[in-house]
């Protein structure tokens, strides 16, 4: 099996640990399959349904942590990329991380600015129209700070 651990996904030692004890162990399986007793003759043959998966399991836990918000799967894509580009990640690598077809559609549609980015943004256009003669903006960089006097 590939060494999945690696890239923070799941694991080969946690594959061989599901196969011990799923009842699907047949190659036609999947390996998560649907165990509903809707499924009937299909258990096993049908995989298991992500909105089942999100209505069942992770909104009743959302809901046990206090986070009441509508979530869904495109949640976890929103949050993916805002949380790479606070990390300062290049938009070309979150663009081809997330499968986009332009870098313009991630900033545009999954991306949102941090606070801190926000208030940095904010200073620097408050910096530059206030009316006193000089004033100096300082604007945080990957390398440091780097004072810009106008």
């Amino acid at each position: 099996m590939i060494g999945l651990a690696s890239y923070g996904l799941l694991g080969s030692t946690d594959l061989l640990a599901w196969y011990d004890v799923t009842p699907y162990k047949k190659p036609s399986d999947y390996v998560w399959a649907t165990n509903a007793n809707r499924a009937g003759a299909k258990r096993g043959k049908q995989p298991v349904w992500l909105s089942a998966v999100m209505r069942d399991y992770i909104q009743p836990g959302a809901r046990k942590l206090g986070i009441n918000k509508k979530m869904s799967w495109h949640t976890f894509r929103h949050t993916f990329s805002t949380l790479l580009k606070g990390n300062g990640e290049d938009v070309k690598v979150v663009q081809e991380l997330l499968r986009h077809s332009t870098a313009k559609m991630t900033l545009d549609t999954y991306t949102q600015a941090l606070s801190p980015q926000k208030r940095a943004a904010q200073s620097k256009v408050v910096g530059m129209i206030r009316s006193k003669p000089s004033c100096t903006v300082v604007v945080p960089r990957v390398s440091g700070e780097i004072p810009v006097t106008r």
